[in-house]
């Protein structure tokens, strides 16, 4: 990791990170309540001059940043890992179908759950994202072709999308609204105990690549080229795709469907940084963390009294995004 801090990326990664502890410090003093700055230092520091800044400030704000923060960390990293696994540049969470799995799980947790949906919404949802990773997977492995990996991610995340529009369809219009309003994406309800949970989970992440980096730049020069260098191609890309699933999944469960954050945030790292592994992860860890801080803030700040679910941003951006990449894409290609 010191390594892929060194050489010509050394002033970069030194402004990330001087930019993600900029923009958890500052982010915290955005919110609809009036709190000035002072009384934001004096709570973090010694002692909340009321119990209202208290509640505010460690119940809302910085558990809110927080999650977002991870989340975001969690996103990239699983969009830069899929995009040099599968060197395919439009890989991500989203197009992947693991939304979809999540917001069908969730779905038919609303509607047969009932009362104890609350508590069980997360988990269905988990399971949900992970049902559609195993689809995938197993359909690219029967047609024994990597490259159609993002194709039918496509077509699975249709499928599990319009069984979810059935549902609703036929569903009662109260938990059909609270179903769609979660698969919009919102940091609103979000707490400490889910910035403990995420990070947990993006940490293991990391750790997990950091141990498998130079296997992974072995992918980028082609599959022959990485079987004769000793790495076991189709084992690496099943405990890659598990870890991707796996965090996104969690993600997905507590702050909903927030779509394209895993398809812009490295494409962006890797005009600074490169395309090797280490500094590639690194960079999208803290880009992506501050870019979904700042959508959130933008999220509860951009109207009084009304908030706009990050999911709606985030998938405005992306597609914007994604259609820039395609044209550059037949341009050079």
């Amino acid at each position: 990791m010191i390594r892929a801090l060194k050489g010509k990326n050394t002033w970069v990664f030194s402004a990330l990170i001087v930019f993600t502890i900029l923009t958890v410090i500052v982010s915290i003093t955005y919110g609809p309540a009036t709190i000035t700055r002072a009384d934001i230092f004096q709570c973090v520091m010694y002692e909340c001059a009321s119990p209202m800044h208290d509640m505010v400030i460690w119940q809302i704000r910085i558990p809110r940043v927080l999650v977002g923060l991870v989340a975001g960390m969690g996103l990239a990293c699983a969009g830069a890992i899929l995009q040099n696994v599968t060197r395919n540049p439009l890989a991500d969470p989203y197009l992947f179908g693991i939304i979809s799995g999540a917001g069908l799980g969730a779905t038919i947790a609303t509607f047969t759950l009932g009362d104890q949906q609350s508590l069980a919404l997360p988990l269905a949802a988990f399971l949900g994202a992970l049902f559609s990773v195993v689809i995938v997977f197993g359909i690219a492995t029967l047609l024994r072709n990597m490259n159609h990996l993002l194709l039918t991610g496509v077509a699975v995340s249709f499928m599990l999308g319009s069984i979810s529009h059935f549902i609703l369809y036929l569903g009662d219009p109260f938990a059909t609204n609270r179903v769609i309003f979660w698969l919009m994406g919102s940091l609103a309800r979000v707490e400490m105990f889910h910035f403990y949970l995420i990070g947990a989970m993006v940490l293991l992440t990391l750790l997990t690549i950091f141990a498998l980096h130079r296997q992974i730049d072995a992918l980028l020069l082609g599959d022959e080229s990485a079987a004769s260098l000793g790495v076991n191609i189709d084992k690496l890309r099943l405990i890659l795709l598990a870890l991707c699933a796996a965090v996104t999944a969690t993600i997905v469960a507590y702050c909903g469907g927030i779509g394209f954050v895993g398809l812009m945030i490295p494409h962006i790292v890797r005009q600074l940084v490169g395309v090797t592994t280490m500094p590639l992860i690194i960079g999208s860890a803290l880009v992506g963390g501050c870019f979904l801080v700042w959508v959130d803030v933008a999220a509860r700040s951009a109207f009084s009294n009304v908030e706009i679910p990050i999911g709606i941003i985030t998938s405005a951006i992306g597609s914007i995004f994604f259609l820039a990449i395609m044209y550059r894409t037949r341009k050079t290609g």
